[in-house]
């Protein structure tokens, strides 16, 4: 049986609802380099964030995933301090994002120790906190992948194949995708378990294209504006039409508490797709059944391993 991984333990389908499949608690994008990146204390971080988990749980959403890799202020102890104060599971990951932002002990680190140190943090725990991550979260450049980004997509794919986790890439252009699942291809690593985030960044043509090797197609930049939501409905509907309703994710990439931002900046709530969104599906004709599968089936099937 597959579960979801999570600060509150193996979660079953039937445990969860309305799922958050890309969202984030705390994020720092300056560079590892930078003095003080990704340091904060635990009790402004659960002042900050605690509460819009709060807020979902009332509309029914019952899980969120984070998705913020190392490279760019991963903190997963602050993260399972949020989750506790809510009391609300959180799917925490693994992996490393894109250059500029890998660390230097990822750069030196060869393909084999990359892959043993996911694999670890899937099957163990995340950096001793005794709660083991769920999926992997990558990225790479937006004009093609360097060769770190390389090897970090095929130390993951290993890692991957021994656990059954999902890989989610931030990949922003269709041919870098392309390069990706040519990576895939040779690794012989399938890609119904892979996530290509931010799919919305390029064209549904691309989408549409893309989707027929398997992958899963993730519209996560929903922000609750009239010409954008409209084209997200087109492009769902489109999605569907040709076959790929089983593909699906939908999230708003929202959060977070940012340790460069005074008080840790002001939070975009977690409510906007229950709030805005899901209501203007139902104005397209969606049924409810079609909006569970959407928000609830396709990220736990994405997500559970």
């Amino acid at each position: 049986m597959a579960h979801l991984y999570t600060t509150h333990g193996k979660l079953n389908r039937e445990d969860v609802g309305f799922i958050l499949p890309h969202e984030h608690i705390f994020v720092d994008l300056r560079t590892p380099d930078t003095p003080g990146q990704g340091e904060a204390e635990p009790q402004p971080v659960i002042d900050l964030m605690a509460p819009q988990l709060t807020a979902i749980r009332k509309q029914g959403c019952m899980v969120l995933v984070e998705c913020t890799p190392e490279g760019v202020g991963r903190r997963s102890d602050l993260v399972l301090a949020v989750a506790q104060a809510a009391d609300f599971p959180i799917v925490l990951p693994t992996g490393i994002y894109r250059e500029p932002w890998v660390p230097d002990w990822a750069i030196a680190s060869g393909r084999a120790e990359l892959a043993a140190w996911m694999r670890a943090e899937l099957i163990h725990s995340i950096k001793l906190i005794g709660i083991p991550a769920g999926f992997i979260k990558l990225s790479a450049g937006d004009d093609g992948m360097t060769p770190i980004e390389d090897k970090i997509l095929r130390a993951a794919i290993d890692a991957a194949k021994d656990t059954d986790a999902v890989i989610a890439s931030h990949t922003i252009n269709s041919p870098v995708v392309e390069q990706q699942l040519a990576v895939m291809r040779e690794e012989d690593f399938d890609p119904a378990r892979f996530i290509w985030v931010h799919a919305q960044a390029d064209s549904l043509e691309s989408n549409l294209r893309l989707a027929q090797s398997g992958l899963w197609i993730e519209y996560d930049g929903i922000n609750g504006e009239e010409a954008s939501d409209a084209e997200y409905v087109r492009r769902i509907e489109a999605m569907i039409a040709a076959g790929h309703e089983g593909q699906l994710l939908l999230s708003m990439d929202r959060g977070w508490y940012d340790p460069a931002q005074p008080g840790g900046g002001t939070p975009q709530p977690f409510t906007l797709l229950g709030e805005v969104f899901l209501p203007k599906l139902r104005e397209a004709g969606f049924s409810e059944d079609q909006i569970m599968r959407l928000v609830a089936d396709n990220p736990f099937n994405a997500f559970a391993r």
